[in-house]
C-alpha cells in the first residue's frame, strides 16, 4: 500500500515524502512541476535511500489520476498540489478557483472509485480570516479570507467536510499550517520560489546571498512589541512530521477533524531578521515600507489539540529554522 502525495516535489510535499519514506511508507508523487523540479525525486532518494514512484501530471486531469490509481495500491492521499501565491491569486482568481477546487474534486471522485478512504489536506491559517483573537483554535469561527488563495482553502475544507459527512468510511484530516520555513538539514531540499519571493524567509536568504539588496518590512506601527507583524513560524521538517502523525491518526479515524500545525509562539518580522543574523553571523539590510492590505497584526496557533490527539509537537528551534534556511540557500540546489 502506498501514500499518494500530490504536489510532492514542492517545498512541503518533498519534506513530507522524506519523512514518510523514513518510517518505511511507500510513496507515490504526482506533480506537474510548475513550481518545482523533477530532480527533487532524485534528491529524496539520496536522502532516504528509497525512491518514490513519480508521475508528471496535473492532479485535476482525470486521465492522469486514473492511471496513478490503477497502477498503484493507494491507501491514503495527502493533497499538497495547488496554486499558492496570495498576490497572484488576486490577479488571476478564476485560475486559482479552477485549479485548486478541480484537483480536489478529481481526487475525491477517483478515490471513491478505487476504494481509498483517507484524505489529508494541506490547508492554511488563512481560513481564520482577519480575526484578532489569538491564539487561533480549531473550533474558532472562520471569519472569511482576504484573498482568493485563502478562499480556495476555505472552500476545499467545506467540500471535504461535506464529503466526510456523506461517506461514513471516509477519514478527512484538515491541517492548517501557519508559516513554514527552514529546510532539510542535508541542504538538498528547501523552498525555491519562482521570481520574487512571497514569503519572508526566502526573501531574507536572498538578501543575505546578495540576490536582492534589502528586505522591505511592511509596517512598523502594528500593536505588537516592536511594531512589526507577528506570525507563527514552524520548521518545515516539524510540519512534515505532523503529516506523518495525521496519516497514522487516519488509520483509526472516520469523519473530519481539523488540526493547527504551528509552534504556538509568535515572532515578529524583526525577531526573524535578528535571529537570522545571529544564527548565521550576517547582517540583513532592511527598510520599513507601508503596510500591505489584508495583513493582520498577530497570528499564531493554539497547538494543544495536535499534541493531545496526534501526539505531535514542533521540536526544532528558531535558530534551527534560520541555519537550515541559509544552508539551503548556499547550496547548489537552491540556484
Amino acid at each position: 500500500m502506498s501514500i499518494l502525495c500530490t504536489g510532492g516535489t514542492g517545498f512541503i510535499g518533498s519534506h513530507t515524502a522524506v519523512e514518510l519514506l523514513c518510517v518505511n511508507q511507500d510513496v507515490v508523487i504526482v506533480d506537474d512541476l510548475s513550481n518545482s523540479s523533477a530532480s527533487v525525486v532524485d534528491r529524496i532518494e539520496v536522502i532516504t535511500g528509497k525512491r518514490p514512484v513519480f508521475y508528471k501530471g496535473d492532479v485535476a486531469d482525470k486521465a492522469v489520476m486514473e492511471k496513478v490509481f490503477s497502477e498503484n495500491s493507494i491507501d491514503a492521499v495527502i493533497h499538497f498540489a495547488g496554486f499558492k501565491a496570495v498576490g497572484e491569486s488576486v490577479q488571476i482568481p478564476v485560475a486559482y478557483y479552477r485549479n485548486n477546487l478541480d484537483s480536489t474534486l478529481t481526487l475525491l471522485e477517483t478515490m471513491k472509485k478505487y476504494g481509498c478512504h483517507r484524505f489529508i489536506f494541506s490547508s492554511s491559517a488563512t481560513v481564520y480570516g482577519t480575526s484578532d483573537k489569538v491564539p487561533f483554535t480549531e473550533d474558532a469561527k472562520e471569519l472569511g479570507c482576504t484573498n482568493p488563495y485563502g478562499w480556495t482553502k476555505f472552500m476545499i475544507e467545506q467540500i471535504l467536510k461535506d464529503a466526510a459527512a456523506a461517506d461514513p468510511e471516509l477519514s478527512v484530516v484538515l491541517l492548517r499550517y501557519f508559516n513554514p520555513i527552514g529546510a532539510h538539514a542535508s541542504g538538498m531540499i528547501g523552498e525555491k520560489p519562482n521570481g520574487i519571493p512571497n514569503n519572508l524567509m526566502p526573501y531574507i536568504t536572498q538578501v543575505a546571498a546578495g540576490i536582492r539588496d534589502h528586505l522591505s518590512v511592511f509596517g512598523d506601527d502594528y500593536p505588537t512589541p516592536d511594531g512589526t507583524g507577528v506570525r507563527d513560524y514552524i520548521h518545515v521538517v516539524d510540519l512534515a512530521k505532523g503529516h506523518v502523525a495525521a496519516y497514522n491518526y487516519s488509520t483509526e479515524h472516520t469523519g473530519c477533524e481539523v488540526f493547527n500545525l504551528g509552534t504556538g509562539i509568535g515572532y515578529s518580522v524583526l525577531d526573524i531578521v535578528h535571529a537570522f543574523e545571529e544564527a548565521n553571523s550576517l547582517k540583513i539590510p532592511y527598510e520599513i515600507a507601508p503596510r500591505r492590505a489584508g495583513d493582520i497584526a498577530t497570528c499564531y496557533a493554539s497547538t494543544e489539540k495536535a499534541e493531545k490527539v496526534l501526539g505531535w509537537k514542533a521540536e526544532l528551534s528558531l535558530q534551527d529554522m534560520c541555519r537550515d534556511s541559509w544552508r539551503w540557500q548556499c547550496g547548489k540546489w537552491s540556484k
